[in-house]
């Protein structure tokens, strides 16, 4: 029987992507390893290898379509000695691959079917929803009750174009959570933001509506949740670096240097060296437990088309000056061009935001869960400073640290800009 091709999951939190493109063509000879297909995420496009040889029997999904469910049909391959005939009655409807078929089916609650009337019939109380994250996303703005919304998609799954019906229809209201004697169900939900048509905009100037990518959007919710539910606190360091920018230049001044360091590229190795002598920030919060890492991934940021991105330097505290930078660029240039593998941007412990390229001189990050710090760069610049009771000149840069309360408290963050500040004013102290 042909072997149905899933929409692969590409990181650990991803539930629906963008099939960008087919390498392949229906008929065309699939050998294992071959690159078939690109897939989009909300932070890369990444290409699909075949696991599996054979002949590319039909193209379930077409390029270019969105929202596509991970794990659903989006191609049928044909095994050895089988033709087109195969294809005749070959279930794509589901999201499991033929060997996990014959494995007993847990027992789940009946998925609704599509509704024939524009009215779907409410979801049973208690009855399990299933939906996208974008369905729920869309129906919690519009104000909807997905279980009153009949589900098209894999075991009833509530789709996009669900939740859309259902507006056009006008169909799906919300209903108001009921109280019980314990209290209210839920806890409250933040305030959707406002929609395009909503009235407050109606007396504004005219404007271009700019649709939400898929990263704003992602970017839009986990800050949304960071800055409502991590209880951050800030503190501030101004730190003299005439001498970090003297090595600098003696580094990149040296004959047959190939390389480029940048001021950022000894923030990121200082900030490794804090990081190991002040291993209580290296950490994140869980209901459970606070984790504390046993090494510096430093994720940094980088603004690119529609949002930003973190990709990390992994195990910086033990990488030279030199081989930073290069990580750094590399990285940099494959986020710009979103090539970026899943493992290049994801799980970071501690992550840097530097905008002293842009003349800013000092601002707060939002937390970037789950993480327990974020550091924030300014710009360096001359400014007036005191030295033994005189009046003198120095370059100094702001630092700002953000850290989540829960896991990392304040005498611990202050040790850990001390020992930052102590390093960026004598980088010698990056030798040891």
């Amino acid at each position: 029987m042909p072997i149905n091709i899933l929409m692969p999951a590409l990181s650990p939190t991803m539930t629906e992507g963008t099939l960008a493109k087919w390498h392949k063509k229906e008929g065309d000879a699939v050998e294992a390893g071959d690159v078939i297909a690109e897939i989009e995420t909300d932070k890369a496009t990444m290409e699909v290898e075949a696991v599996e040889e054979g002949v590319l029997g039909r193209i379930v999904v077409p390029e270019g379509t969105a929202d596509v469910a991970v794990n659903s049909v989006i191609a049928l391959l044909l095994e050895e000695g089988e033709d087109t005939s195969a294809l005749d009655g070959a279930d794509t409807s589901g999201g499991r691959a033929p060997a996990l078929a014959a494995e007993p089916a847990k027992p789940e609650p009946a998925a609704a079917a599509p509704a024939p009337t524009p009215t779907p019939q409410p979801k049973p109380a208690g009855e399990r929803l299933f939906a996208s994250p974008l369905a729920r996303r869309i129906a919690g703005q519009q104000g909807l009750d997905l279980a009153a919304i009949a589900g098209s998609g894999p075991r009833g799954r509530v789709v996009k174009r669900d939740v859309e019906a259902a507006l056009a229809a006008g169909t799906g209201k919300a209903v108001p959570a009921a109280k019980t004697a314990a209290g209210p169900a839920t806890a409250p939900a933040a305030a959707p933001a406002p929609a395009v048509g909503d009235p407050v905009f109606a007396n504004m100037p005219e404007f271009e509506a700019v649709p939400n990518s898929s990263m704003r959007k992602i970017i839009a919710t986990r800050l949304t949740a960071s800055a409502r539910d991590i209880p951050h606190f800030n503190l501030q360091a101004d730190v003299e670096i005439d001498r970090l920018l003297a090595a600098r230049k003696d580094l990149n001044g040296r004959d047959g240097a190939d390389y480029k360091i940048s001021v950022n590229d000894f923030v990121i190795k200082a900030v490794a060296v804090a990081l190991r002598r002040c291993p209580d920030v290296n950490a994140a919060y869980t209901d459970d437990a606070i984790l504390r890492f046993k090494r510096a991934d430093v994720s940094v940021a980088v603004a690119v088309e529609g949002g930003l991105i973190t990709p990390i330097i992994k195990d910086a505290g033990s990488l030279g000056l030199a081989a930073i930078s290069e990580k750094a660029k590399e990285l940099a240039a494959k986020a710009r061009d979103g090539k970026l593998a899943p493992e290049e941007f994801q799980g970071g412990t501690f992550t840097i935001s530097n905008l002293g390229m842009f003349g800013v001189k000092s601002f707060n990050s939002i937390i970037n869960p789950p993480q327990g710090g974020i550091l924030s760069v300014g710009a360096g610049e001359q400014r007036p400073v005191v030295k033994n009771g005189a009046l003198a000149v120095a370059t100094v840069m702001s630092l700002t640290l953000a850290v989540d309360h829960r896991c990392i408290d304040g005498a611990t963050a202050a040790q850990f800009m001390k020992e930052l500040k102590a390093i960026l004013e004598d980088p010698i102290q990056l030798l040891l």
